[in-house]
């Protein structure tokens, strides 16, 4: 059964969810843009009886607070500092497998950063860490945002309700298959005072994952975890 709670880290009210048994192998679900840990409510119970599994909901995304932007940085850096505030006090460290979906690669691999000693394997779903895996969608992140902000291309798109429900349906077989619940929930939250705000400073700090791709891919031909990657377009 999963569990529903909120924890106080980082000056904030954080939601996580909780499934599994203490004791039991660490999974740490790191989802990405624009959902929240709604989209692990469904691995979560399948995987219960296996694994100690936690999903968190990054600041500015589902049931956790949502700082105004014009005190609070919206970085990546900053997610991964409230996701391992979380982690230590809720007492889910040490050794752990992570998943990482979209903005949970960025996350969790700065997460690996910090504790190299807790990480032991991966499971990539759509989480980037080489340009070549960035496509024609990308090119305004990739080469334009941060540059200067009246010569950017527009990203705002990437918030209308079209885009959100595109980014579940697209190339699916059977998109009746596909709950509405997923991008009506996204939508839900990005309806909220500062929301679009939020998601749109973390797509102008994706410059900074980037650059730290070299280092990521070292670590990585270094240690060689047990990966499981499950990639598609972007």
């Amino acid at each position: 059964m999963t569990s529903f709670r909120t924890v106080s880290a980082g000056g904030m009210e954080v939601f996580y969810r909780e499934a599994g048994k203490p004791g039991a192998p660490k999974l740490l679900l790191l989802g990405g843009f624009p959902a929240s840990s709604h989209q692990f409510r469904n691995l979560m119970p399948a995987l219960a009886d296996r694994f100690h599994l936690v999903a968190i909901d990054y600041p500015g995304c589902g049931n956790t607070e949502l700082p105004d932007p014009a005190n609070w940085e919206y970085t990546f850096d900053h997610l991964a500092e409230i996701v391992d505030e979380t982690l230590l006090a809720i007492d889910f460290a040490g050794p752990m497998g992570l998943y990482m979906q979209d903005h949970g690669g960025p996350v969790g691999n700065r997460l690996i950063s910090l504790h190299r000693d807790w990480f032991r394997w991966q499971i990539i779903q759509n989480a980037n860490i080489y340009e070549e895996g960035l496509t024609e969608l990308w090119d305004g992140l990739r080469n334009g945002l941060g540059v200067g902000r009246s010569t950017e291309p527009p990203i705002d798109v990437l918030l209308e309700p079209e885009t959100v429900q595109a980014i579940y349906l697209t190339g699916h077989p059977d998109p009746a298959k596909i709950s509405p619940d997923n991008w009506n929930l996204d939508l839900h939250f990005l309806t909220r005072p500062n929301a679009r705000t939020a998601q749109l400073e973390l797509f102008h700090d994706y410059r900074t994952n980037i650059a730290m791709y070299p280092a990521w891919q070292a670590r990585l031909r270094r240690d060689q975890p047990k990966t499981l990657i499950c990639l598609g377009p972007r």
